[in-house]
């Protein structure tokens, strides 16, 4: 049996940092669409902010990785931190005030998305930094299921303040989890394997080398990509498919919290699970969110979409800790922060494809033509990583043995 990763005191306080700020960021995006809409009354301002955060945090991500890589991923993440806690008290103030304008939270938003993009690859070189390889499925699934919560009790919280105190104080509120989480941060040593120096490019080609070596890893991103895709595209009209029917709202919020609890069901099976082949298994898995774009389609009754769409997020939360160990095992350590960045770059990226294209299609072929192909897209990707030798090859986490760098 190895040791539980919360009896070593550097994870036990990074993970109490890290679920202190994804409870306050879970009760922002309500918040956020709330008071800009309050301010402007436009969706075009919405996505305006929203496309603030989004736009940097993309295209910076690969430079985020070579700074963890190259520097110390506990002070990068640290930095973050106290940046995005600035950022979030800043828009706070400002509608806690009562006299929000857009352009400041554009901008406030833009700066949390810029250091989001240096905070998200520092996640995998604090974990494998405080937590030995036996114990990184748990440690893992430890993380996704706290996160997973805290998507689950999110909603609840942001509406309780947001109809109580204003929606100011969730980005408050959100503030001072960022603090926290950097206290505890100030106070943790976390493993580090030094790189040379090199040129930044040196840095980004070799990032991008060993995810090209690994055909089980770039072939899953395109799969992954494309679930994202289909996620946008099932979040931009599922509530416009459901709306016609009696308690159509109420049918969407059903579905979106079954989704939750499913994620965090999922987090908590691979916990325990241990498959064979966890590649394979968990892209499988990840296919049946064809199953809640098809019935929407089709126009299935709501339990059946509510189920579908609840075994489709388990098998997401069962993915991501199962995922996120098998990299953490397979990629040297010295250029881990880079190859997620380019995992998190690749596999965001169609998120705005469908978000644009999902309301052209549905003005021209109807909404069920968009949902069925997204299905049927989604389907075929990714069950069809199980065509890819090192996708089968790639066994479970007790067999699998870190892989040399590839030379650039």
């Amino acid at each position: 049996m190895t040791t539980h990763p919360l009896r070593h005191r550097a994870f036990r306080l990074l993970f109490t940092g890290r679920t202190l700020s994804a409870v306050g960021d879970a009760v922002v995006p309500a918040a956020l669409a709330i008071a800009v809409s309050r301010a402007t009354g436009s969706a075009a301002a919405l996505s305006l902010v929203l496309a603030c955060a989004m736009v940097p945090r993309l295209l910076l991500l690969p430079l985020g990785g070579v700074v963890a890589d190259r520097f110390d991923a506990r002070k990068a993440a640290l930095t973050t931190d106290l940046v995005r806690c600035a950022a979030q008290l800043v828009v706070g103030l400002e509608l806690i005030g009562g006299d929000p304008r857009l352009p400041h939270l554009a901008v406030a938003e833009a700066i949390g998305g810029i250091a989001s993009a240096f905070a998200m690859p520092t996640a995998a070189p604090l974990v494998t930094g405080t937590v030995d390889g036996e114990g990184l499925l748990r440690a893992n699934a430890l993380v996704a299921s706290a996160n997973n919560a805290a998507r689950l009790a999110g909603p609840a919280l942001a509406g309780a303040l947001i109809f109580t105190a204003g929606p100011g104080w969730a980005f408050v509120l959100d503030a001072a989890s960022f603090a926290a989480s950097a206290a505890l941060l100030a106070v943790i040593q976390v493993r580090r394997t030094p790189i040379p120096r090199r040129s930044l490019r040196a840095d980004l080609v070799e990032g991008w080398s060993e995810v090209r070596a690994r055909d089980w890893y770039w072939t899953s991103l395109i799969a992954h990509s494309m679930w994202n895709g289909a996620a946008a595209v099932l979040a931009t009209l599922g509530p416009l498919a459901v709306h016609g029917r009696a308690h159509g709202d109420g049918i969407w919020v059903v579905v979106l919290q079954a989704g939750s609890v499913g994620l965090l069901l999922g987090s908590l099976l691979a916990s325990r699970a241990r498959p064979k082949r966890p590649i394979l298994a968990a892209n499988a898995g990840l296919a049946t969110y064809a199953l809640p774009l098809a019935l929407l389609a089709a126009g299935a009754p709501a339990w059946l979409l509510v189920a579908s769409y609840a075994l489709a997020l388990c098998a997401l939360g069962f993915l991501t800790p199962v995922w996120e160990t098998y990299v953490y095992a397979s990629v040297p350590a010295g250029v881990l922060a880079r190859v997620v960045s380019y995992d998190w770059l690749l596999s965001l990226a169609a998120m705005p494809v469908g978000y644009a294209l999902a309301p052209l299609a549905s003005d021209a072929f109807g909404a069920a033509v968009p949902l069925y192909v997204s299905a049927a897209v989604v389907g075929a990707a990714c069950l069809g990583t199980a065509a890819v030798p090192g996708v089968r090859r790639a066994k479970a986490l007790t067999a699998v043995e870190p892989e040399a760098t590839v030379p650039v």
